[in-house]
């Protein structure tokens, strides 16, 4: 498409060719007003309804053969109850039991057993249903509000995407951004389970989380990778073919999404796609210099200052202690500054979600000793490179 005929277009317009973009990546589409409860194929009760449990209940079947019928209908009944009172709250509940899966009861042959539900197929991008919705209406606290595209996973409204006409000086992408406000405030049933917001016009695309600023909507500069940076012309069509790539996107929500606790407050950050790309890359680096007949030379990654170092850092360790070819390793992040210790500390610390365990803090050269000594493998470990001074009659330290 060229750039004179896209200036042409209408907002309605923009919906419609970015529900072909992402036709084009594998996604389904359906008209919001088509599957409403008074529609031409309802799937909803009323307008309260956000997610569309009966795709939800479809899908867990098909990703948990094995559990009941009766205890797959319970999680989606407590998909649909959130139980804390703040929507953050709820939010870092719902990415919690999207990433671990849902833990349930349930009786087999008499014997009681635990299980946990996965709601999405990590493994399996292709087993799961990407759905976009355009005007899907949901009853807010003044009036029914309206976001134009929807992207259901398995049931779950996990993106909201808002627009505005292309080359509209009134109506730019900070409408969109404020427009995404008003939604969180009005209808916030919608994002309990939301994992990234996009709004654009078109030319223009930024994608923030659910408590990003403005400043932190970020634009998704390349494709598969840094190589194709060139060959899309409008930055929501490079969006729509990078981050929503099926396979790329699972991967994204499965690692490269973090909760940060600041001054009280839950802060959700989420990667840009220099952090997405490049941990992505040295992921596989590692794993392949760790082979047998590897070279046990992982690589660089170079950041420039406030690139977000500390996020990669975090989304690298998550992504890598769990590749099962890497058999549980030790992660030991070393640094030069005390304060640059205790700060990536608190970032791995509230990352427990993702790394699946609990890093520990050398106070001492002693303690680092005990912690390294006969170590078989496992486990995140924080110290200063001054640590690993040896003492004056000690030898131990000097590799």
């Amino acid at each position: 498409m060229n750039a004179a005929k896209f200036n042409l277009m209408s907002e309605d317009e923009l919906e419609q060719q970015t529900l072909n973009w992402l036709q084009d990546q594998g996604y389904k589409s359906v008209y919001g007003p088509d599957i409403a409860y008074d529609g031409d194929n309802p799937e909803r009760r009323d307008y309260n309804q956000v997610i569309l449990t009966d795709r939800l209940l479809t899908a867990l079947k098909n990703i948990n053969p094995a559990v009941p019928q009766a205890t797959l209908e319970s999680v989606v009944h407590q998909l649909e109850k959130p139980e804390h009172l703040s929507l953050i709250q709820n939010n870092r509940a719902f990415h919690e039991m999207l990433l671990d899966g849902v833990p349930v009861e349930y009786e087999i042959d008499g014997n009681r057993r635990g299980d946990r539900v996965k709601l999405i197929d990590f493994n399996n991008p292709d087993q799961n249903e990407f759905l976009a919705v355009n005007q899907y209406t949901v009853k807010g606290t003044k009036m029914h509000r309206r976001p134009d595209i929807v992207i259901f996973i398995n049931g779950l409204p996990i993106i909201v995407i808002e627009l505005k006409k292309p080359t509209d000086e009134k109506a730019d992408i900070w409408k969109a951004y404020d427009q995404i406000q008003t939604y969180k405030d009005e209808i916030q049933d919608l994002f309990v389970c939301n994992e990234s917001l996009v709004i654009s016009d078109g030319f223009n695309a930024r994608l923030g989380s659910l408590t990003a600023s403005e400043e932190w909507f970020m634009r998704w500069r390349a494709v598969k990778n840094e190589k194709d940076k060139p060959l899309v012309e409008f930055e929501l069509e490079t969006m729509i073919r990078g981050f929503f790539d099926r396979e790329m996107l699972i991967d994204y929500l499965h690692y490269f999404i973090l909760y940060e606790e600041n001054g009280g407050n839950i802060v959700k950050k989420i990667a840009g796609y220099h952090q997405y790309h490049a941990v992505r890359a040295a992921v596989e680096l590692v794993v392949e210099a760790s082979q047998p007949d590897g070279d046990r030379k992982g690589g660089v990654v170079w950041h420039t200052q406030g690139s977000g170092k500390s996020i990669s850092m975090a989304c690298f360790t998550g992504k890598l202690l769990q590749r099962e070819s890497m058999q549980n390793p030790t992660i030991v992040v070393v640094t030069d500054r005390n304060d640059l210790d205790g700060q990536l500390f608190e970032t791995f610390s509230d990352s427990k979600m993702l790394l699946k365990q609990t890093p520990v803090q050398a106070q001492s050269r002693e303690e680092l000793r005990e912690l390294l000594e006969d170590r078989p493998s496992g486990g995140i470990i924080f110290t200063t490179i001054q640590k690993f001074a040896p003492d004056k009659d000690d030898n131990r330290f000097k590799q």
